[in-house]
């Protein structure tokens, strides 16, 4: 049993922790400060590649040992790319030490002590402190239920390589049941429906490679059943709210225009095995549901004593230092981005592009020890992108906005560029081009 005990030697800086009687020490060695990154997507993963490893010992927590690209997460779940070919290792990118990266969770923070609680994600009897120097906390978030009930029970993300991968075998699955003797007509049809809540970049896209697979791949493979495929996009309000009206208008067109996919203005009060049901109280018979309709604060980050802003994100100031308090000064030591925080005053939205750029700033204030003569954090937006499925897409950007093909020719130039290695630079245009020759593998892994 865990004994959560913890012993300080304030001179020499070092933690003690006991686990079954063993123990074990973390200490700075050579004169360099312990910087502990929670997390690996854009924003840690941002400041991992940039901060200044000979000023830092730099160590990682997280439950997931790889970077994501996410804007072309939705292309996996219906094997126009590869899981592989969209994740980078976290060790590729070189620790001092090999134990400095670890497979855990952050479970609880001290702040007045500088000490990090952990369980581990390989053994679950593994608990220990850890202490740091330096925090930066990109824990990210979590997609937002709106307590909606059924949704945590029967619905599907799309935040992670194992959602992905569970959106691609329930597909095949459907496909497959769909198929087998003694499924009628109109189970087959429920089976074969699809219906995405939530309309923003995600859901769009996703409802894009859909399309296509049905389009380039179904014909082919399920010929019987591409008339009784289905797929309904549910949004509230109004599909890609952040983009151009123009560009927004042209997708909702060619969306509407399409065969087999209906654009319902409204929004989910439940979500069962096989339907959804929605405010007017229509029932929409269904084999999958995916939920894409905001983003909710972690339990760590909701757990932490300090100030957050009223969606739950961990508020800092304009140099991403966390405020402990309301109106209070902020911790020199304890820094916060990405999805799970925001800055005071200079509310900024949830994307990748502004947590990248914020990781690269942290790393750039770090790497000056943390001199103000830096300047604050300032976001400029490079613009958007969406792909909206038949070789169409939208750019949005300051200094164009385009739509059709020659945008598609951009998404995925702009993408290509912005992969995290050499590595995934090859792969992802192998997989563009297998899957243009030969078909997308819909072969199916438990």
């Amino acid at each position: 049993m865990l004994v959560r005990a913890s012993l300080f030697n304030i001179r020499s800086r070092r933690l003690v922790w006991c686990h079954g009687g063993s123990h074990a020490c973390f200490s700075s060695q050579g004169g360099r400060q312990k910087l502990v990154v929670l997390g690996t997507g854009w924003g840690s993963y941002s400041v991992l590649k940039n901060i200044n490893k000979k000023l830092y010992d730099v160590i990682v927590v997280s439950p997931r040992n790889h970077f994501l690209f996410t804007p072309l997460l939705a292309s996996t779940t219906v094997g126009t790319l590869e899981f592989r070919s969209i994740i980078e290792p976290i060790r590729n990118t070189g620790f001092r030490q090999s134990a400095h990266f670890h497979l855990s969770r952050a479970a609880d923070l001290d702040l007045e002590k500088k000490a990090l609680f952990c369980e581990s994600g390989v053994k679950s009897s593994l608990n220990y402190w850890l202490q740091f120097d330096k925090l930066v906390i990109g824990v990210g978030a979590l997609s937002n239920t709106f307590n909606v009930p059924g949704v945590a029970e029967h619905a599907f993300f799309l935040k992670e390589v194992g959602d992905a991968r569970r959106i691609r075998n329930r597909i095949l699955n459907n496909f497959e049941l769909a198929v087998q003797p003694g499924i009628d007509e109109s189970e087959a049809r429920r089976l074969l429906h699809i219906v995405i809540v939530g309309g923003g970049p995600t859901g769009v896209e996703f409802g894009a490679e859909l399309y296509d697979f049905v389009q380039q791949d179904v014909m082919y493979l399920y010929k019987q059943q591409q008339q009784l495929v289905k797929v309904t996009l549910v949004e509230s309000n109004q599909i890609l709210a952040s983009f151009d009206e123009r560009l927004r208008n042209f997708a909702t067109k060619k969306i509407q225009n399409r065969d087999r996919f209906d654009m319902v203005q409204s929004s989910v009060t439940e979500v069962k095995e096989d339907s959804v049901t929605l405010a007017d109280g229509r029932v929409i018979p269904c084999g999958l549901v995916v939920w894409s309709t905001g983003l909710a604060p972690r339990h760590f980050t909701r757990s932490l004593k300090v100030e957050k802003n009223s969606r739950g994100q961990i508020l800092t100031d304009r140099y991403l230092r966390v405020l402990k308090t309301p109106g209070g000064d902020a911790l020199e030591d304890v820094f916060a981005l990405g999805d799970c925080a925001d800055i005071k005053d200079v509310s900024l939205p949830c994307t990748a592009q502004v947590a990248e750029r914020e990781g690269r700033y942290l790393a750039n204030f770090l790497n000056k020890k943390c001199a103000e003569d830096v300047g604050e954090f300032k976001f400029t937006s490079m613009g958007m992108l969406a792909y909206i499925g038949d070789y169409q897409a939208l750019s949005d950007t300051p200094n164009i906005k385009i739509q059709g093909f020659p945008s598609w020719l951009l998404w995925r130039s702009a993408y290509l560029t912005r992969l995290g290695s050499w590595r995934l630079r090859m792969q992802v245009p192998l997989d563009w081009t297998k899957t243009l020759l030969f078909g997308r593998d819909i072969s199916r892994f438990d």
